[in-house]
């Protein structure tokens, strides 16, 4: 059974009267469901606290906070952009969104280093290191995360493809000849991109050592890749909070590059006398001479 979901319409038929009242509301109103307390849960299909509690360990789970914990999980891939929005409305108070969304990203760091696997982490930054090429795929609301990372492993590898795509077609040519040797590293959250996990799937068959960096072990990322990076990410409202992620994208190019600290001295010492004499950046110069003029 791939989620909360399909347990309770598999259930279903098992159920007493009470318990088909809960399964039921949860299937049809998974989205508010999510968010309700066994207290209200129970008022809304008419029955008790308690019966709703014994529901939640009947289903399997050590409690309702964890059967919650579980359906806020399915929830991330389920809802579309309108229903986000509207459960963002009726969790946010607009006179504290700051403070909520800060809280919230803050508490997604914490658990992706807690649940950080440190071992692993390291093998990923070895099989980059030793990648012939590098490809990084990332779309929609992860382009921004790909570009990130391709921009900074384009100052320490000479053999970086950002793969940049609308189509899954476009994604599969800029891959083709992606295999043994080269790594191929996907990044999504929910809702996850099907491109995404297709091309990893393909680069996997091709013989590419495939790296996921997604939120956790049932992302279909994860499902089809060598190596994992998780990082929390959540629904604040209909825009993806990806601090936890990025995060851990900073962590994997620090790490790479305390290993190839020499090349990247070497091609920031170059770019630093080009940005010097076509006057990249802004260094106050201008200021100074109006000053004295």
């Amino acid at each position: 059974m791939d989620n909360l979901i399909d347990k309770l319409k598999e259930l279903y038929p098992t159920f007493s009267k009470g318990q088909k009242l809960i399964a039921r509301y949860i299937i049809d109103h998974y989205d508010k469901a999510a968010f309700l307390t066994a207290a209200k849960l129970g008022e809304e299909v008419g029955v008790s606290e308690s019966t709703v509690v014994r529901f939640a360990n009947e289903v399997g789970y050590d409690g309702y906070p964890k059967l919650q914990k579980e359906l806020r999980e399915v929830i991330k891939s389920k809802l579309t952009s309108t229903q986000r929005l509207e459960v963002s409305s009726n969790r946010l108070d607009s006179d504290s969104v700051l403070k909520t969304v800060l809280q919230s990203d803050l508490n997604k760091l914490r658990l992706t280093l807690e649940e950080a696997d440190v071992e692993n982490f390291n093998q990923v930054v070895e099989e980059i290191l030793n990648a012939k090429k590098i490809y990084i795929l990332g779309v929609r609301s992860s382009a921004a995360l790909a570009s990130f990372l391709g921009f900074y492993f384009n100052l320490i590898f000479p053999n970086v493809r950002l793969v940049h795509t609308t189509s899954v077609s476009e994604m599969f040519e800029q891959i083709v000849n992606a295999g043994e040797g080269d790594v191929v590293i996907g990044i999504s959250f929910p809702r996850y991109s099907k491109r995404t996990s297709k091309s990893m799937e393909f680069a996997r068959k091709q013989g590419a050592t495939v790296i996921a960096i997604t939120d956790n072990e049932t992302s279909p990322l994860a499902k089809c890749s060598h190596y994992s990076l998780f990082a929390r990410s959540d629904m604040v409202s209909f825009v993806d909070s990806l601090v936890a992620p990025l995060s851990v994208i900073n962590a994997l190019i620090v790490a790479i590059g305390l290993k190839r600290k020499e090349t990247i001295h070497n091609t920031l010492e170059k770019l630093e006398k080009l940005w010097e004499e076509y006057e990249v950046y802004d260094t106050g110069d201008n200021q100074n001479r109006l000053g004295k003029d």
